[in-house]
């Protein structure tokens, strides 16, 4: 019944309509979740080998992340946020301030999801350096096939044809660099290997001199470096070479651009670091953060900005920040992001964490034993697979076979959730709770089903 619902009364995003909509497709209708598996009503098991688009770092079902919930229940639920405060958000952007541990990231601007907490870096950026005698400083700066969410503003940062092309005379203008993507960097003369293109990349690092190129020409009216730090996710999970983002930000605050980091996905945890910055000397202006948060509980964004930024915004009415959204600060959020902070800076969590690591690295050998199989990557519990039609010349499926999509469909048949990105790139970023073991039964997956629809 609810499937037959849902294809009579829902739209979905970013799905194929005819193909949901098909007689003979059967939408998988999700019931209920425990630590690293999904159930639907048909009784069927999956692994959560994408925590649920990027959320739920600490598993389903979490009994520390419910309680939480339960007991703030009991209290509030929510209270507008717009001239009044309340018990727990003060406390969260103390923790979150904390946890940068950065003296100049000092204040939190509460949001929704990732795409405000972007939109909100962008237009606090742009209005800051208009009231505060840098009127020019209008250029947003960020790279090709990016994805900062779906709003005008973020779209207008994100560059991606794929999802904002139908878009593009709404958007404002920006400038994009090239993506700093060793396995199909024109300027990497080394011939493919079975190993990380990172690790045996051959360039004069083009992808810094671009951005080095972009700043001296229009560093003037530049306003910002937009980023995702080291890792892009929907462009395909590309994975940065070490020091391009140090490198780059110290570039664009040269410059006298700030600096917007988009930790929306790489954030508390997930690329060995508690946000992904901290693995470089970087010092960001602003950072949006969102998915993780709230360990895939309820939607909350934040974002960080230094003492200056708000200072900037100091004075009479004018100068008021006029944006904000009915659930800024939402006391059940707040209540689930403190729980999931309490679990994250936990030892036994660091210690999933490691062990979920050194199991997706284990995983690389498997993969590379597969033809398909173009370039493995990995940062700390992320792992991505790049499917290619020839190794020897990484050229790639062609886009209208959906090769990736189909072997996502495939691995589901054998215990699987997740979904590809970019160019037929395979993902694995599953929950902090999850086992070798369940990290063996998902590789297993995904290898069979490279080989039922490529071989």
């Amino acid at each position: 019944m609810p499937a037959a619902l849902d294809k009579k009364y829902l739209w979905h995003p970013f799905t194929l309509t005819d193909a949901w909509l098909a007689a003979d497709y059967a939408p998988t209708v999700i019931v209920s979740g425990d630590g690293s598996w999904l159930c639907d009503d048909q009784g069927n098991k999956y692994l959560d080998g994408n925590s649920s688009i990027w959320t739920n770092i600490h598993g389903h079902r979490n009994a520390t992340v419910s309680g939480a919930i339960r007991a703030q229940l009991d209290r509030i639920a929510h209270s507008s946020f717009l001239g009044l405060t309340n018990e727990l958000a003060p406390v969260l952007g103390k923790r979150l301030v904390e946890l940068a541990d950065d003296d100049r990231l000092t204040r939190c601007f509460f949001s929704d999801d990732g795409a405000t907490a972007i939109e909100a870096a962008l237009k606090i950026t742009y209005q800051f350096f208009a009231q505060n005698g840098e009127p020019q400083r209008k250029k947003f700066v960020s790279l090709s096939a990016g994805y900062h969410g779906d709003t005008v503003g973020a779209m207008s940062v994100g560059h991606s044809k794929l999802f904002h092309h139908c878009y593009r005379n709404m958007l404002f203008e920006s400038d994009e660099v090239p993506v700093p993507y060793c396995y199909r960097c024109p300027f990497n003369q080394a011939a493919p290997q079975r190993a990380d293109a990172r690790a045996y990349a051959r360039c004069g690092r083009e992808c810094i001199a671009a951005v080095e190129k972009k700043f001296a020409a229009d560093g003037a009216r530049a306003a910002a470096w937009v980023v995702e730090p080291r890792v892009q996710g929907a462009a395909g999970f590309i994975m940065h070479p070490d020091n391009y983002l140090a490198e780059t930000c110290a570039i664009a605050q040269r410059h006298g651009a700030l600096v917007i980091l988009d930790e929306v996905m790489t954030g508390f945890g997930r690329t060995g670091a508690i946000f992904a910055w901290q693995k470089e000397q970087v010092a960001p202006d602003l950072v949006a953060l969102a998915k993780a948060l709230t360990g895939g509980y309820l939607p909350l964004a934040v974002t960080l900005l230094t003492e200056k930024i708000f200072d900037g915004f100091r004075g009479d009415a004018t100068r008021t920040f006029f944006h904000g959204h009915s659930y800024t600060g939402n006391q059940l959020g707040c209540a689930a992001a403190l729980a999931t902070l309490d679990i994250l800076q936990s030892d036994n969590c660091a210690d999933r964490q490691r062990r979920l690591a050194a199991a997706l690295t284990a995983a690389h050998e498997k993969f590379w034993s597969l033809p398909a199989v173009g370039d493995v990557r990995q940062e700390g519990c992320i792992l991505a697979i790049e499917l290619v039609k020839d190794f020897s010349t990484r050229e790639p499926f062609d886009p209208s076979l959906r090769v990736g999509a189909r072997v996502c469909e495939a691995a589901k048949k054998h215990g699987l959730l997740t979904r590809p990105a970019g160019r037929d790139v395979l993902l694995l970023m599953p929950p902090y709770t999850t086992t070798p073991a369940e990290v063996d039964v998902m590789v297993s997956a995904l290898c069979k089903g490279i080989e039922e629809v490529v071989n």
